[in-house]
């Protein structure tokens, strides 16, 4: 006896969203239907893996995460290249560490020709992530948007302390905005109704709930990414119907879990295979959730979601 599988006909879409330019821009979003449920609507585009690429070469990785790129750390440009010609790379996000006030503090103008360089060397969308700091982000976020002009970069985080001055500048130089809130429904919704009205433009915008990985309280950004979804799905509400964005990578990488050697708790076996799939089961549940966008690190963790992307799909 067949089963007919129930289906449920959703009244909301996802917006599409075009990042980067030229013959490798990506268009992300764009769904009809849950995460991967391919029985009741189509997703047009499928969720894809942007590599992490920072300023300055970190100090604070372990050596398993270290391993492939230990040859390119202190040069982002060679590192952003290595992602893309040797790991096959679809986007580079740009971490901004360098400018951390707490940090190295970098001058806004120096970072803003790091950024250029690196997007000038590579052929693939490039994500711009600062540090969070408001005032620190309004100075280099700016200076980014108006010297990278041509690249249709995506900015952020963009955040309500700040949004005003970034997003103006996104506006006025064709950039994307990645409009970042503490994994809240309500906030979220709240940034993306001030976006609005400050002027930014439907098709310029994804959404950033901040998430954690697996024993950080990832289940509970699951269930706002959830209730995201159902909302623009399900409830028409058109201020939660964007593309979404998660920056997985640092989250994942800097847990106790990923971090000690296993001479130091043999019960915790190989570190190299434990930070790996702790970053691809993180990133996988996230996808569940509905993320369009992963920010990962590992080469083998892309490659280990990638397979299971293509599976599902």
């Amino acid at each position: 006896m067949a089963v007919e599988m129930p289906r449920i006909n959703y009244s909301g879409t996802i917006r599409s969203i075009h990042l980067g330019d030229g013959e490798k821009g990506i268009t992300v979003g764009g769904e009809v239907s849950y995460p991967f449920y391919s029985f009741e609507g189509a997703s047009p585009n499928l969720p894809r893996i942007a590599m992490e690429v920072y300023d300055e070469a970190p100090s604070d990785w372990p050596e398993a995460a270290k391993a492939p790129f230990v040859d390119v750390m202190g040069n982002p440009v060679a590192w952003a290249k290595k992602c893309v010609q040797v790991y096959g790379a679809e986007m580079i996000c740009l971490q901004l560490q360098s400018t951390d006030p707490n940090g190295s503090d970098r001058d806004p103008r120096t970072a803003a020709k790091v950024v250029a360089e690196v997007a000038y060397a590579i052929d693939v969308p490039l994500i711009v992530w600062g540090t969070a700091n408001h005032e620190k982000d309004i100075e280099v976020l700016r200076a980014v948007a108006e010297l990278v002009q041509d690249r249709c970069l995506a900015l952020g985080p963009v955040e309500e302390g700040d949004y005003k001055k970034i997003a103006a500048a996104a506006m006025a130089y064709g950039h994307t905005v990645i409009a970042s809130s503490p994994i809240d429904i309500n906030l979220a919704k709240q940034l993306n109704i001030l976006m609005a009205n400050l002027g930014v433009k439907s098709d310029n915008m994804i959404m950033d709930p901040t998430v954690s990985a697996i024993g950080y309280g990832i289940e509970y950004a699951y269930s706002v990414m959830e209730r995201i979804r159902m909302a623009a799905l399900t409830q028409q509400d058109e201020k939660l119907q964007f593309p979404l964005i998660c920056n997985i990578a640092r989250e994942t990488w800097k847990s106790k879990e990923a971090k000690i050697s296993e001479s130091e708790d043999p019960r915790l076996g190989d570190a190299e295979k434990r930070g790996i799939t702790l970053e691809a089961m993180s990133a996988t549940l996230l996808l569940l959730a509905g993320a369009d966008i992963l920010i990962m690190r590992h080469p083998e963790a892309i490659k280990l979601v990638s397979e299971m992307i293509g599976d599902l799909s």
